[in-house]
């Protein structure tokens, strides 16, 4: 990437672990919340890293960076969570300029996701970018390439079916709940935690079940006060905890935590309890399993629930795939243009120069001299003549290195980044 003077770095790279190497327990390792990933950031900026961005969900953690070599992002990775660089060598990856291009198009357009057309990710690349921004951690590069993401996520949704249909992790969930809970709108079901899949397996619960008695708990009320009242949920307080577990049939467990926030020891209840935990890392505790009436199922397991709707959508994959190619096209000619960007920047300035001194020249010989009429004929001509050497640079792009080089040497410039 040095060519496209973009980064004083030598490459861009994505490194990153997702589901399809990494198991809940892993990704829960490597999951970066937002007090890490500030962290993360803050590092890089000390490090002189001038171009970074962080995304941490239940199925990727990525980093997004200029480095001189892979392993500045690996460390920075390692260093932030739970995550060592070894386990990192054996489940994680390593993507380089434009084989991390075409993987942050795939990611962002939904065809990684672990479930087919889910676009939550494209939420999260928006915000890392404005987080990164914010530490003026982005450039021209970082910038073009998220929106390009944006623009052929957009499209896809647009022109495709590919997330036509109710399929999502959350939808997931209240099929299986539905499957295995006889007359659930009769259950009890509780909610403990604010997280967003949890939030739409409620709403869906809400909607599928007509459970007009759904129990919400958070460890900060307000917040799930926020909640309740968009889906008419009942709050109870924190401390109230262990004895709505023992009255409920389902525990929907969605807390965001980094270690467990459910264990055998806060469950006393004879009866059959289903419990789906949807957070990464994961926040109920194995142990639970010991318990002969507790049926645990997590969110990697829920992921892998296919119906028609997602056999459907595979079918769109080609137009979603060609949509990416249109548009993945265009940036990389973008970026071509970044090769000759500091080249035409110097010769309009150079000829702006012998412009200057030509028309003082001529100011000085002819009376009644025209300096306006002067400047805006010989500003047309060097727009003109600079165009033309943009457009010849363009076209020829398998020699436009030889030409940067002989402009440079004909008109003497020096360029800078």
């Amino acid at each position: 990437m040095e060519a496209y003077n973009i980064s004083k770095h030598r490459s861009f790279y994505i490194i990153g672990i997702s589901y399809k190497k990494a198991d809940a327990g892993l990704r829960g390792k490597f999951s970066l919340d937002e007090t890490a990933k500030n962290a993360l950031l803050d590092q890089a900026q000390s490090a002189g890293i001038d171009g970074i961005l962080v995304t941490s969900t239940c199925n990727r953690t990525e980093i997004y960076g200029f480095a001189q070599h892979p392993f500045q992002l690996i460390q920075l990775l390692c260093g932030n969570s739970n995550g060592t660089v070894d386990e990192f060598q054996q489940i994680g990856y390593v993507y380089k300029n434009n084989e991390a291009i075409s993987h942050l198009f795939r990611v962002g357009t939904g065809l990684d996701s672990q479930i087919l057309g889910d676009f939550e990710i494209i939420s999260q690349i928006k915000q890392s970018f404005i987080a990164s921004k914010a530490r003026n951690l982005t450039n021209h590069f970082l910038e073009r390439l998220c929106n390009c993401v944006i623009q052929a996520s957009k499209r896809i949704k647009n022109e495709t079916e590919i997330s036509s249909g109710a399929t999502s992790v959350a939808f997931a969930s209240v099929q299986y709940i539905l499957a295995k809970i006889p007359n659930i709108s009769e259950k009890n079901i509780l909610l403990f935690g604010t997280g967003k899949i949890g939030r739409n397996t409620c709403e869906n619960l809400v909607k599928h079940t007509k459970n007009d008695h759904i129990v919400l708990i958070n460890r900060t009320k307000n917040k799930a006060e926020k909640i309740a009242g968009k889906f008419n949920l009942i709050v109870k307080e924190y401390s109230d905890l262990q004895e709505e577990i023992r009255k409920s049939d389902v525990l929907i467990v969605a807390t965001g935590a980094q270690k467990p926030t459910i264990a055998k020891e806060l469950i006393h209840t004879s009866k059959d309890l289903l419990i789906l935990d949807l957070s990464i890392p994961q926040n109920v505790d194995t142990n639970v399993e010991e318990l002969e009436n507790i049926t645990l199922v997590h969110l990697d397991q829920l992921s892998k629930i296919t119906d028609d709707t997602l056999k459907r959508r595979e079918q769109f994959i080609p137009k979603a795939e060609s949509i990416i190619e249109e548009v993945e096209t265009d940036f990389k000619h973008w970026l071509e243009t970044r090769k000759f960007a500091p080249t035409i920047k110097a010769l309009k300035k150079k000829l702006k120069t012998m412009k200057d001194a030509e028309i003082d020249f001529q100011r000085k010989k002819i009376n009644d001299f025209n300096d306006e009429q002067a400047e805006i004929i010989s500003n047309r001509i060097i727009q003109k003549i600079t165009t033309h050497f943009a457009n010849h640079l363009k076209d020829s792009s398998n020699t436009s290195d030889e030409s940067i080089e002989l402009i440079k040497k004909v008109f003497q410039l020096e360029t800078s980044k």
